[in-house]
């Protein structure tokens, strides 16, 4: 169990009903297990942005250290079994808007942070609007998407993605930026640890939307058909060079392998499972194991791509509410954040 530090408690004193102490976090991720977050704040509107981050620059005069996290979907995270000694800041439903494109307008779409990427592929696509049909196959929100350059099927946030608007949870800075700051890579921006994005407008075509429909359902069946459902986190390390992490995990003879409540998916080596009530810290366990071993017997060291909260210094994927090193590592997952996984 979490144990809040004087300047949580404050901060919850300072939130009133906006902050819930000791809430459970594993419901909120695809993997459905893990523990609570000390503090755990619902931002529904403006007004209640506007007071978390007031909240903070009173309760953390210099030298005191909150850790912050953004958490989206929860479709790229693993919270640890012992939980997250900071705040978790959640966008609700008040920043999950779409605005399609207007008669005689710019052929682009306006989406908010909390909206999740599904949703967004079929709605635009019931529009007969084309460019985002890929959407579908990533289970997390627009705003993670823009923080880690989600993607899949032949395309990613860097083709679509026209302007963000974010605000800084530290600083109070925000601003709408196009697309080029972002300094994109392979699942991965310049998005600094304390800045939360807020809404993205995205480029899409006039399309049908039979096609559309067509395209949206082709990319879910292949998904059923070549991906583990269950409770897991997608892919767990990401390719590396030429190469598939998969494979590298199927020929070091991994595919199938348990440890405690956690598997390699017969179905797809880059996947590991959760038993329904297991142990985070048994997934944490076989992602290491899994990394070693490939190491081991291929000679190449995977790179985790799921967001590990609460496992430890270096690996929370959080940030401090008085860090002063804003030079985000870019990718998630998270969930990078400052991100939104």
């Amino acid at each position: 169990m979490v144990t809040p530090v004087p300047e949580l408690l404050a901060l919850a004193r300072v939130l009133g009903d906006r902050a819930t102490p000791a809430k459970p976090l594993g419901p909120l991720t695809t993997y459905g297990v893990g523990g609570p977050a000390a503090l755990y704040v619902e931002v529904e509107t403006a007004a209640d942005l506007e007071a978390v981050r007031a909240a903070l620059h009173e309760v953390t005069p210099a030298g005191a250290a909150i850790p912050l996290f953004v958490l989206g979907r929860g479709s790229n995270l693993l919270v640890s079994d012992a939980g997250f000694e900071g705040v978790v800041l959640h966008l609700g439903a008040g920043f999950a808007g779409l605005e399609l494109p207007a008669a005689g307008g710019a052929p682009e779409v306006r989406a908010g942070a909390a909206l999740a990427l599904p949703v967004l592929a079929r709605r635009v696509a019931d529009a007969g609007w084309s460019g985002l049909s890929w959407a579908v196959g990533v289970p997390g929100s627009v705003g993670g998407a823009v923080r880690m350059n989600a993607g899949g099927h032949g395309s990613d946030m860097a083709a679509c993605l026209v302007r963000y608007r974010w605000v800084d949870l530290v600083d109070g800075s925000g601003a709408t930026d196009e697309v080029g700051h972002l300094d994109y890579g392979y699942r991965s921006s310049s998005v600094t640890p304390t800045r939360l994005v807020l809404e993205a407008t995205l480029r899409v075509a006039a399309g049908s939307a039979e096609a559309e429909q067509e395209a949206v359902s082709a990319i879910v069946h292949w998904r059923r058909e070549h991906q583990p459902g269950g409770s897991n986190a997608g892919s767990v390390f990401t390719n590396p060079e030429g190469d598939s992490a998969g494979r590298l995990i199927e020929s070091a003879g991994l595919k199938g392998f348990r440890l405690g409540s956690a598997h390699v998916s017969e179905k797809h080596a880059n996947f590991i499972q959760a038993d329904r009530g297991g142990s985070a810290d048994d997934v944490h366990a076989l992602m290491e194991h899994v990394r070693a071993a490939v190491a081991e017997r291929c000679g190449v060291t995977l790179r985790t791509e799921v967001r590990l909260l609460g496992f430890g210094e270096g690996k929370t994927g959080a940030v401090r509410a008085t860090d002063d090193d804003r030079q985000g590592s870019g990718g998630p997952d998270d969930a990078a954040p400052g991100a939104q996984p």
